[in-house]
């Protein structure tokens, strides 16, 4: 297969581009199958599992992290939220520059990402929002001639290590040693929630502690409405009873119901105190749980409503949701570099060789204007002078321009000829009203005068208007054979509301230029 160079250069030999390497190898120490820590947790057990992660030996804490996704209901939800968000977002590719050659990368970089396999990879890549990392494994294959990434496999993280020399350096387990990874087949996604080294900077490691005090309250509170209501059985023996009658009355007691048993000599007085209220004793579980979700939401989310049902309403809704994009837009970015500094790069120098400048892929949502707010601003802009091309419309509202012949709704009213709205012009005799209207201040008739003459006015326009379409249903029903036709006949009509459309148009104008002039007549007579 030959060899080829990498961004920087370098010479790769393109057979080990196909070559599985990180693979599961129980002889590797790279074993499939996953211890489970979570069983039977201890504040003293989790403290030696971070500690160990901490010093270099991350296995147990991976191991955790994974158990943690796997147990908790409200964790697996809220991560699997965070990470859905930035997983469907588009993708775009932009050219380096114009030039013939930069073109043809992006397009070589956008049919690639057509394909999917970017796509389905987001997910896993993700991972590292709680675990601090996540590796994936390039299998490259020659297609059409080029060499592309066909997969990225998501690495089990604990078959990796860290390089003990600076703490960070992802290396690969291979028989209890560690291995530099090959940059040209691994996409190494770190995603930090604290500064500091990657295997402290996980969401994961500060979920844990509240994973394990919920999961003690959560055992607490199954006993309790396991024995909640039960009585409480009371086997007495006498003083010479033996050890094994002991045993036969303590089995006897026991296997009535449940652990509420006790055997005492009958001489033995036990008292038991009942609780004032029973029902603050059970809310007392279910709040310290909610609340330990609650922060599990923060952590993940950075808000809480979009989980849990809080007060506020809609517009505290709405300000969390925005707390929630804030950090999606973050995922996204960090993401997107972390394709185009150790993917982009490579793909394009494998096959049209190094290049001073790559495409750039970008994860995230478009920097625009919302489709209401920018239709809103259009409108009230475009009277102003504001104008656009229709294309440039018609592209941002995702609107196609229609075929030659086919039907259409919507579009500029056409008044046809002289003054129709459609064509730019004006009405000569509207504009002739309106300048005898501010001819001057003593020429203008009173507000009454004014009023009246633009009733009748409008009178005058709207009857004419309504007589041409009344001639037309007075035509079909007097020519109806009988009550079926005349509905079959009015059905057909297809009158023309036009001219009374303008009519309208031209007194509510003249109503709101009326109202204006006799404003300014108050405003000069009281000056």
């Amino acid at each position: 297969m030959g060899m080829l160079r990498d961004f920087l250069g370098r010479l790769v030999d393109a057979f080990s581009l196909t070559e599985a390497i990180a693979g599961p190898s129980i002889a590797g120490g790279r074993s499939p199958y996953s211890e489970h820590p979570a069983n039977g947790m201890t504040p003293e057990r989790m403290a030696r599992i971070l500690r160990a992660a901490d010093s270099g030996e991350p296995l147990a804490y991976f191991e955790l992290a994974e158990d943690i996704e796997e147990r908790d209901p409200h964790y697996a939800s809220v991560m699997a939220t965070r990470k859905r968000a930035v997983s469907q977002l588009p993708i775009t590719v932009t050219a380096a520059s114009e030039d013939a050659a930069d073109q043809e990368h992006a397009a070589f970089i956008q049919g690639w990402i057509d394909d999917g396999v970017l796509r389905r990879s987001l997910f896993d890549m993700l991972d590292a929002i709680g675990k601090g990392v996540s590796i994936c494994e390039i299998d490259w294959q020659l297609r059409f001639g080029r060499q592309t990434p066909c997969q990225l496999t998501w690495r089990d993280q604990r078959w990796f290590t860290f390089d003990l020399t600076d703490g960070d350096t992802v290396l690969l387990r291979d028989g209890g040693i560690g291995t530099p990874l090959a940059p040209h087949k691994f996409v190494v996604h770190r995603h930090k929630n604290k500064s500091g080294l990657t295997i402290r900077s996980g969401i994961a490691r500060v979920a844990a502690w509240s994973w394990m005090f919920k999961s003690f309250t959560v055992k607490d509170w199954a006993m309790f409405v396991q024995n909640f209501g039960q009585p409480i059985r009371i086997g007495r023996y006498g003083r010479g009873a033996t050890e094994a009658e002991k045993d036969v009355l303590w089995r006897a007691v026991y296997n009535i119901a449940g652990d509420c048993a006790a055997i005492i000599p009958k001489d033995m007085l036990i008292e038991f105190q009942e609780l004032s209220s029973k029902g603050s004793t059970t809310d007392m579980y279910e709040k310290r749980a909610d609340w330990l979700d609650r922060q599990t939401s923060k952590l993940v989310l950075g808000q809480t409503t979009t989980t849990d049902a809080v007060s506020g309403g809609h517009a505290v809704s709405r300000e969390h949701r925005l707390v929630q994009e804030d950090i999606e837009r973050s995922d996204a970015l960090c993401l997107t570099d972390t394709i185009n500094a150790q993917l982009i790069p490579n793909m394009i120098a494998f096959n049209f060789g190094p290049q001073d400048r790559y495409p750039h892929v970008r994860i995230g949502r478009p920097d625009e204007v919302p489709l209401g707010e920018f239709a809103q601003a259009f409108w009230q802009l475009a009277p102003q002078g504001l104008t656009a091309p229709v294309s440039y419309i018609r592209d941002r509202m995702g609107i196609p321009t229609p075929k030659p012949g086919e039907d259409v709704i919507g579009g500029k009213p056409s008044g046809g000829g002289k003054g129709a709205a459609g064509d730019g012009g004006t009405d000569p005799a509207l504009n002739a009203m309106m300048d005898r209207l501010f001819t001057s201040r003593n020429a203008r008739q009173t507000p009454d005068d004014m009023i009246a003459a633009m009733n009748d006015r409008l009178n005058r326009e709207a009857a004419d208007a309504m007589d041409g379409m009344i001639d037309e249903v007075r035509q079909a029903v007097t020519g109806a054979k009988d009550l079926r036709d005349a509905a079959d006949r009015l059905a057909k009509l297809q009158l023309a509301p036009d001219a009374l459309a303008e009519a309208m148009a031209k007194g509510m104008t003249l109503a709101h230029l009326v109202g204006q002039a006799a404003l300014l007549d108050d405003i000069k007579a009281n000056a």
